[in-house]
Parts: structure tokens; C-alpha cells; sequence
């Protein structure tokens, strides 16, 4: 009982909120009052169960052998436990996810390095007005951009038209 109400307790709703959606905003609240009023309700439940007083019944009822017979049943009554078998899975899943993000953080690092260069490259380069078809080619490498092997590029000689 006391796990469940540690895990009732772990739940971030802020932080849950921040993450829905505007048109999902009904169906949050809905959800975080139905969870609420179960963690209310799971609240106001004892920790254990109260103890059965068999000395109660063995007075109150006529035949004292049947209370006996039931607290022997009820003492050898075992109720199975779900074993379980998600929260490993889900442990490895958010590890994976953990180490996926941190691998694209890194990656994310490094091309905004690369981003960075190449901006500064575009600053510190010619403005476009003061640029000759010969400064063209060595600042952007397209090979449509080669004046060897096309001379008049932009432009075709009417002859050949």
C-alpha cells in the first residue's frame, strides 16, 4: 500500500500539463480528476486491513465449529500477486531513450558548430553586389558555377540560341 501511494506521489502534474496538447486540454483534466479522487479515496483507506475479531464470532454465532472452520480457511487463503513483468522493460526502454537523446544532443551540438562556420564563412565573405563571376565559383562550389567549362554562364551567346 505504501509503494502505491509513493508512486500516487511521483507524478509530476505540471510538468504532465506542459506537455498536452491545447485540444487534448479536456481529456487531461479529466484524467487528473479521476486520478486524483482514486488517490483520494486510496488515501483515506487504512494502510492494513482490520484484523477479524474470531473471538467476536465464536460469541455471536450459535455453532462456534464454523467460525473455527473459517479462520482456519480464511489463515490458509492465499490471494496470488500479478508478478511484474513491465517495469524492466520500462526501465530499459527509458534508458534507451535516455542514451538516444543524449546522442542527439551531441549531434545536434556538433552541427550547430558546423552551422556556426559556415555563418561566419557568409559573413566574412564578399557581399553578392561587389562579387565578379570569377569570385562565384570559389565561394560556392557548384559545378554549373565553372567558367571553363561554361564559359558564358549565365548567359548564352545569340549565336548559339
Amino acid at each position: 500500500m505504501a509503494v502505491r501511494r509513493a508512486a500516487l506521489k511521483a507524478i509530476d502534474w505540471a510538468a504532465f500539463a506542459e506537455r498536452v496538447s491545447a485540444d487534448q486540454k479536456s481529456m487531461f483534466n479529466a484524467f487528473k480528476s479521476r486520478s486524483d479522487a482514486i488517490a483520494a479515496k486510496l488515501a483515506s483507506l487504512p494502510e492494513t486491513p482490520p484484523a477479524i475479531d474470531w473471538s467476536f464470532y465464536r460469541t455471536a454465532v450459535a455453532n462456534p465449529s464454523l467460525v473455527d472452520e473459517f479462520e482456519k480457511k480464511f489463515k490458509a487463503l492465499q490471494i496470488p500477486q500479478p508478478v511484474d513483468t513491465e517495469t524492466s522493460r520500462v526501465d530499459a526502454q527509458e534508458k534507451e531513450t535516455d542514451k538516444q537523446a543524449a546522442d542527439f544532443i551531441l549531434a545536434s551540438k556538433s552541427r550547430i558548430v558546423k552551422y556556426e562556420e559556415e555563418l561566419q564563412e557568409l559573413r566574412n565573405m564578399i557581399p553578392f553586389e561587389n562579387m565578379t563571376y570569377e569570385d562565384l565559383p570559389e565561394k560556392f562550389r557548384d559545378p554549373t558555377l565553372n567558367p571553363e567549362k561554361y564559359p558564358y554562364w549565365p548567359h548564352k551567346l545569340i549565336s548559339d540560341v
